[in-house]
C-alpha cells in the first residue's frame, strides 16, 4: 500500500502522522505522529523572514519572535482566503504588517534591508507562508521516517476547519502544492478527530466533536454505524481559539505594567509579541494550578509580580466559552438531536485542556468528555487514518462529510433555486432542468450562489458562467440541465447542458474570498428569522414571472389568432391585459393574482380556437 501522510495544518502548531506498523509493535497497524530528533511532534506555525529575504520556520522562528516580532509571521491561517477588510480587527492585533493585495486579499508585508538590489519590503500571501510551514512539516516527517524529502511528490491528506468555504479550502490546497505536496483529500478537522477517537471502538454511536484550537473552533455531530462515519451537522467559529484566551491575559498583563510603570503600551507591537508568549505560559499553568505568577523586570534593577487566578481567567473567557456552547446547540439542533442523545463527547485542540471547558461540557451532556487521545494530536492522527482508507490499508471505515451552506443558481426574477441543500453529504451531485423565459434566447447566464434565503439579493454570489449556442426557440422549449457536483474536498463544480442541441459549459467555483463564521451564522439565522418574509417575497416574484409569461403569450396569440375573435371577446381580453399590466406596475399581489386568473380564463377560448384552427389546417394538408 502507498504511504500517505496526514497533516494537521494548524493556526498555532502543525504536525504530521502516518498509518502503519508501530515501532514498538511491528505487527500492529495504527496511526502515529512523526517526531523530530528532540521527540517533538509539533512544528510551530511560524515563519521568520530575515532582512536578506531568507526564511526560518518552526521552533527557531518562534524563538526569534521575542527579539523581532515584526518579522515573525504566526496565526496566518486566520488570513488565508480572506480579504483585508474582513480581517482588519485581527490584523491590528498582529505584530507584523498586514496589507491589501490583489483582489483585496490580505497579505503580509515584511521589511527587508534593501541591500544587493533587494526591495525595502516584500509582500507574502497566506498561501506562501503556509507552504513554508508545510515544507518544514514534510521535512520533519521525512527525517523521522529516514527518507530523503527530495524524492517524488509526497501524497497527503490535509485537514481544514469545518467552516472553511471554497476559497479557503482552495487556498489551503494551493499552499500544499507550493510545498510539493499532492493533496488527495481535504478533511474537516472535527471529522478527522472522530476517526482518531472512534476507529473500531463501537458499532453504533452518536459522537460530538468539540475542537477548540489555537485560532479556530469547530463542533461536529457524527453518527458511527457499522464502520461508517456520517457527519450529521457542523458549526463553528473561524475567529475563536486559544489565541483569544492568550489575548485576554495579555490585556490584563499590559494594564498591570502600565499601572506599575506609567508607560503607554497600546502601540508597542514589539512588546506584544514578547508578552504574548508569557500570556500563553500563564494560560497553560492555570490549567494545572489555581494561580499563576509572572515576575517582570522593571528595567531599573527592580521587579514586580503579575498574578492571575484561575477564577479571574475563567471570568475573562466566559463569554468566549458561551459562544462555543451556542455553536454546540446549533449543531445539535441541525442534527435533530438532544444533548442526552450523544454517546460520546470528544475533545480536540490544546485549549480543551482548560478545566472550565471540560466542566461546562460535562454539565451540558451529563458525562465526562473523552480524553484518551492527546487533543493536540487527534486531528493529525485522524488524517493519517483517512490516508490509510484512501490507500486501502484500512478498509473498515467510511467517512461521509457535509457542506455548511446551500448551493444553487439564480432563476427568473432573482429567486434562489437551491440544488444542494445545507448539511448534504459529500461527495454529491444534483441535476435539475431549467428553461428560457424569452423568445429565441440563444444564451443563458448562470449565476451561482450560496445561502439560505429565498432571493439571491440576500445570498452570496460565488461564481458565474455563460451557456451559449442554444438554437433559437420559443420561450420554455430549451431544456437546460444544470449539474452541481461537490467533491470530497468540498470543492464545487457546476456544468450546464442544453439537451436539444448538446451545447455545454462548466466552471469550477473558486471564489476570490471566503466567508467568516459570523457571516455563515448570519446567513443561517436570517433564513430562520425571515422565512415568512422570504416566502411572501418569493411568491410575489414567481407570480410576477408567471404574469409576464402570460402577457407575452397572450399578445403573441392575439397577433396570430385575434382576427377570429368576436369583438366583445377581443375587448374583454385587452381590458384584462391592461389590468394585469397595471397590477404588475403597482406591485399589488392580490390584485395581480385576481387579474391574472381573469385573463387566463378569458384566453382559454382563444387557445382552444387556435388549436382547433391548427388541427383543421393540418387535416387539410396545409403548411403550418
Amino acid at each position: 500500500m502507498e504511504r500517505i501522510l496526514g497533516i494537521d495544518l494548524g493556526t498555532t502548531n502543525s504536525l504530521a502522522a502516518i498509518y502503519g506498523p508501530l515501532p514498538d509493535a511491528p505487527s500492529k497497524q495504527a496511526p502515529r505522529v512523526l517526531r523530530d530528533a528532540a521527540n517533538r511532534a509539533m512544528v510551530p506555525s511560524c515563519v521568520a523572514i530575515l532582512p536578506d529575504g531568507s526564511s526560518i520556520v518552526g521552533q527557531e522562528a518562534k524563538a526569534l519572535a521575542l527579539q523581532h516580532p515584526e518579522r515573525v509571521i504566526h496565526s496566518v491561517k486566520r488570513l488565508i482566503g480572506r480579504s483585508l477588510s474582513e480581517v482588519r480587527v485581527e490584523a491590528a492585533r498582529l505584530p507584523y504588517q498586514v496589507v491589501e493585495g490583489p483582489g483585496g486579499q490580505a497579505r503580509v508585508r515584511i521589511p527587508l534591508d534593501g541591500k544587493d538590489g533587494r526591495p525595502p519590503f516584500k509582500d507574502y500571501s497566506p498561501e506562501e507562508i503556509s507552504a513554508m510551514v508545510l515544507s518544514e512539516v514534510r521535512r520533519q516527517a521525512m527525517a523521522s521516517l529516514g527518507e530523503d524529502q527530495s524524492q517524488e511528490t509526497q501524497k497527503v491528506v490535509i485537514t481544514v476547519p469545518a467552516y472553511f468555504d471554497e476559497a479557503q479550502r482552495q487556498a489551503s490546497k494551493r499552499a500544499a502544492e507550493l510545498a510539493g505536496l499532492e493533496v488527495l483529500r481535504l478533511v474537516n478537522e472535527p471529522t478527522a478527530a472522530s476517526l482518531a477517537y472512534g476507529l473500531g471502538e463501537t458499532h453504533d454511536a452518536r459522537i460530538l466533536v468539540y475542537d477548540l484550537g489555537g485560532g479556530t473552533f469547530d463542533v461536529s455531530v457524527l453518527r458511527l454505524l457499522d464502520g461508517v462515519f456520517r457527519v450529521l451537522s457542523t458549526h463553528g467559529d473561524t475567529q475563536l481559539g486559544g489565541d483569544d484566551f492568550d489575548r485576554k491575559i495579555l490585556e490584563r498583563l499590559l494594564k498591570r505594567i502600565s499601572e506599575e510603570t506609567g508607560a503607554e503600551l497600546d502601540e508597542r507591537r514589539d512588546l506584544f509579541s514578547t508578552l504574548r508568549h508569557s500570556a500563553e505560559g500563564i494560560k497553560c499553568r492555570l490549567s494545572e494550578s489555581d494561580r499563576a505568577v509572572l515576575e517582570i523586570a522593571n528595567g531599573d534593577g527592580t521587579s514586580f509580580e503579575f498574578a492571575m487566578t484561575r477564577e479571574d481567567f475563567e471570568a475573562d473567557i466566559a463569554s468566549d466559552l458561551e459562544r462555543t456552547l451556542q455553536s454546540v446547540k446549533h449543531a445539535l439542533r441541525d442534527a435533530e438531536l438532544k444533548a442526552e442523545d450523544i454517546d460520546a463527547v470528544v475533545l480536540v485542540g490544546g485549549s480543551t485542556r482548560i478545566p472550565r471547558v471540560r466542566e461546562l461540557l460535562q454539565q451540558v451532556f451529563g458525562q465526562k468528555p473523552q480524553t484518551h487521545v492527546d487533543p493536540d494530536l487527534a486531528v493529525a492522527l485522524g488524517a493519517a487514518v483517512q490516508g490509510a482508507i484512501i490507500s486501502g490499508a484500512q478498509e473498515d471505515v467510511l467517512l461521509l462529510d457535509v457542506i455548511p451552506l446551500s448551493l444553487g443558481i439564480e432563476t427568473a426574477g432573482g429567486t434562489f433555486s437551491k440544488l444542494i441543500l445545507r448539511n448534504s453529504t459529500v461527495p454529491c451531485s444534483v441535476t435539475e432542468e431549467f428553461s428560457t423565459q424569452v423568445e429565441n434566447q440563444t444564451g443563458v447566464d448562470l449565476n451561482i450562489f450560496q445561502g439560505e434565503r429565498e432571493l439571491v439579493a440576500d445570498c452570496r454570489m460565488i461564481g458565474s458562467f455563460k451557456l451559449t449556442g442554444i438554437p433559437p426557440m420559443a420561450a420554455g422549449l430549451p431544456r437546460v440541465a444544470v449539474t452541481f457536483t461537490v467533491d470530497a474536498d468540498g470543492i464545487l463544480r457546476v456544468s450546464a447542458r442544453e439537451l436539444r442541441s448538446g451545447q455545454t459549459a462548466s466552471v469550477e467555483v473558486v471564489p476570490s474570498l471566503g466567508l467568516s463564521k459570523d457571516e455563515v451564522d448570519a446567513i443561517i439565522r436570517d433564513s430562520i428569522e425571515k422565512a415568512g418574509e422570504d416566502f411572501m417575497a418569493r411568491e410575489m416574484l414567481e407570480l410576477r414571472n408567471k404574469a409576464e409569461m402570460v402577457l407575452r403569450g397572450t399578445k403573441v396569440a392575439l397577433a396570430e389568432g385575434g382576427a377570429a375573435l368576436a369583438p366583445e371577446q377581443s375587448y374583454a381580453i385587452n381590458k384584462a391585459l391592461k389590468k394585469v399590466e397595471k397590477a404588475l406596475e403597482s406591485g399589488d399581489g392580490p390584485e395581480l393574482h385576481q387579474s391574472l386568473d381573469r385573463l387566463s380564463s378569458l384566453t382559454m377560448q382563444l387557445a382552444d380556437d387556435m388549436i382547433g384552427a391548427a388541427v383543421a389546417k393540418a387535416l387539410r394538408g396545409e403548411e403550418s
